[in-house]
């Protein structure tokens, strides 16, 4: 049975007291990684590495990333200092989930940069994953980098993180996505109201196929699948194949759909975004779905090794 992860996505609202209780559930209840979402031109919402640097603080054992940080408004050579500061702070507990971009409108309202196309934006992406992981290593030769949007003449790296941090991607046309098997070390698979279910086989191929022709191994890219919706005590529906609708269904069909694409996708990670993010949801998917989850995976590894 292969090695699982789960945890849920966490909207960073000014509510401090709520998010320190929905991650104390979290990791009372045994969840491996908390995701908060990225977007700073919100006036609603706190900077998403300040909450997680406080939320690193108050727990031991939870892992943390940007769901996914926002690559236009963060220079590489400032969020590789961010990331390595946190997880040298939490002992290690830090991964980087970043993307290239979205909702441009309110980007250049910030003032931080001009409107970029889909290619420069990808062109932008693949640049910031060199120099950050260029920025993470201990060397004693100054780091430079010479792009097509960034430039580094020569900036010292360091420190060095806690341990070797995952670049997550979350990508979803086929050029990042085959950027992400040729460089990434996992995917952050958007939710489905941007990249419906339908596409997920799909993109998982193009991941596959990318990382092959660079020489990798497809499962050294992390796959995570991040489904929004709601554990209710009614049967619903969980087919979860096509469209973007949210999941509402109990827990055991919660568990049915997320062994499937465990089964029949190289998922090894699923985020929950609840509709209500509520101590009660996030509890309720540690307690009923995931240890369902696992049940449902062993016996059927069980029954792959069994004789027929």
């Amino acid at each position: 049975m292969r090695d699982l992860q789960f945890g849920f996505s966490l909207n960073p609202t000014t509510d401090i007291a709520a998010h320190r209780d929905l991650v104390c559930v979290a990791e009372e209840e045994g969840l491996d990684l908390v995701g908060v979402q990225d977007h700073p031109y919100s006036p609603a919402l706190v900077d998403t590495f300040t909450l997680i640097a406080m939320l690193l603080e108050g727990t031991e054992r939870l892992r943390f990333f940007p769901d996914v940080a926002n690559l236009p408004l963060r220079h590489p050579s400032m969020l590789a200092k961010t990331a390595a500061s946190l997880d040298l702070l939490s002992a290690g507990r830090f991964e980087l989930g970043i993307g290239g971009g979205g909702y441009w409108s309110a980007i250049t309202q910030m003032g931080m940069t001009p409107r970029l196309g889909p290619a420069e934006a990808l062109a932008q992406l693949e640049e910031a994953v060199q120099i950050l992981r260029a920025l993470w290593r201990s060397a004693p030769e100054p780091v430079t980098f010479e792009g097509r949007r960034y430039t580094i003449p020569g900036l010292r790296s360091g420190p060095a993180p806690a341990h070797p941090i995952g670049i997550w991607i979350g990508a979803q046309g086929p050029r990042s996505l085959e950027l992400t098997g040729r460089l990434a070390d996992g995917w952050a698979a958007p939710i489905p109201s941007y990249l419906p279910y339908e596409k997920w086989a799909e993109s998982n191929a193009l991941i596959d196929d990318a990382a092959r022709a660079s020489g990798r191994n497809p499962q050294d890219v992390l796959r995570i699948a991040q489904l929004v919706g709601t554990i209710t005590d009614r049967p619903g529906d969980a087919a979860a194949t096509t469209g973007k609708a949210p999941v509402r269904a109990t827990a055991e069909q919660w568990a049915a759909l997320l062994a499937r694409l465990a089964t029949e996708q190289p998922f090894r990670t699923f985020v929950f975004w609840p509709e209500e993010t509520t101590v009660d949801q996030v509890g309720r998917f540690a307690r009923e779905v995931v240890p369902a989850v696992r049940e449902t995976l062993r016996q059927s590894a069980e029954q792959e090794k069994s004789p027929s």
